[in-house]
């Protein structure tokens, strides 16, 4: 029977389904020298698994390329994402651009660092060449979602330990299969308060001395080394050291309580997102005593009036299909309230949304 003819059944509309996953703030952040030695920024995330972003793309054939809605309405760097995608997957596939429908869902809080634009924008753009039938090379991925938000985390690369030039989308080095194993301490400084990244200094790659680009490209060679050799410790001294430059924009007031109960709860150092308000407190999981030092961590930030969030591990969820070791009991304001849904998520530096709730992480 003829599509569209008396009687026909009408096709159903081309659709995909995309998902992407968060991080928990950086472990370290600077200004890099690539292989050509020019300077950029760029950043190393810590991994964590649960919270992540879905996104449900159908395609209107015949539809302008400008026709195409996201819900939540506010996803704006989501939306442009799609854009940038179908006509990429357009062009490759030989079929003329078009508009169409972007639904998103997640469970990451905005504003706090944990990477939930890049998240949404990259979950888009997998869920759009899903509707094309492909799938679309990191490298690839990576652009898209640089053009559409200016600069992305790379969450399209899995959970490797790669320096990343977030403004560039491209791999400056990959520092080694996995990070050592860590058990964090996640919590929230500022009292959770959601950052407004576009209201922070912008770290110029032009504007970084020679004494400051010496000075990461030593934290950049000790990270390489932590990876190398599974040096927890190591990599403890990289990401505290890279928090507390990082201070010098964010000035959070309790950062040194932060590093002061972490030496004394037996942490190998603390980290923090670099663009809001999420810190760490990192242990060597091999450490002895391990349940015994993340609960007096866990007293401590509650004597110092730090909210804690979520407890987790660095662990490749593919060997350990559990968010702790046995002993380790989850703690955090999960226990003590309902998840937070995508519904609620908070405000972020997109547009004006709610204040940030800590039982989210």
């Amino acid at each position: 029977m003829i599509p569209g003819a008396p009687g026909a059944t009408a096709l159903p509309a081309p659709s995909g389904a995309g998902q992407a996953p968060c991080h928990h703030g950086e472990i370290l952040q600077g200004v890099f020298l690539d292989a050509a030695g020019r300077r950029c920024a760029g950043l190393v995330t810590l991994p964590m698994s649960g919270p992540g972003s879905s996104a449900a793309f159908v395609r209107r054939p015949g539809a302008e390329p400008e026709a195409l809605t996201v819900a939540p309405a506010d996803r704006t760097k989501a939306a442009r994402a799609a854009v940038l995608a179908v006509a990429e997957c357009a062009r490759r596939t030989g079929q003329p651009p078009c508009g169409g429908e972007l639904r998103l869902t997640g469970e990451i809080p905005v504003g706090l660092g944990m990477g939930s634009s890049s998240s949404d924008v990259i979950a888009a753009v997998h869920a759009v060449a899903d509707s094309y039938g492909l799938r679309l090379e990191p490298s690839t991925v990576a652009g898209l979602a640089v053009r559409a938000e200016l600069a992305s985390d790379p969450l399209m690369l899995g959970g490797r330990p790669v320096l990343f030039a977030q403004r560039e989308g491209r791999v400056l080095e990959v520092l080694g299969p996995a990070l050592p194993p860590l058990v964090v301490v996640g919590c929230a400084l500022g009292g959770g308060k959601p950052v407004d990244t576009l209201s922070l200094p912008t770290a110029d790659a032009a504007d970084a001395d020679d004494g400051d680009v010496r000075a990461y490209e030593r934290l950049r060679a000790l990270l390489r080394r932590a990876v190398a050799t599974g040096s927890a410790e190591l990599l403890g001294a990289v990401a505290t050291a890279s928090a507390r430059r990082g201070q010098q924009v964010l000035g959070h007031p309790e950062f040194e309580d932060l590093t002061v109960l972490a030496r004394r709860a037996g942490a190998v150092g603390v980290q923090i997102a670099h663009s809001g308000a999420v810190a760490g407190v990192l242990f060597d999981a091999a450490a002895p005593g391990l349940r015994r030092r993340v609960r007096g961590c866990l007293r401590a930030l509650d004597a110092h009036g730090i909210p804690a969030t979520r407890t987790f591990t660095t662990f490749d969820g593919t060997t350990d299909p559990h968010p702790l070791p046995k002993e380790i009991p989850h703690h955090g304001p999960a226990q003590h309230g309902p998840a937070h849904r995508g519904v609620d998520r908070p405000a972020g530096p997109d547009t004006p949304r709610r204040p940030a709730r800590l039982p989210a992480l």
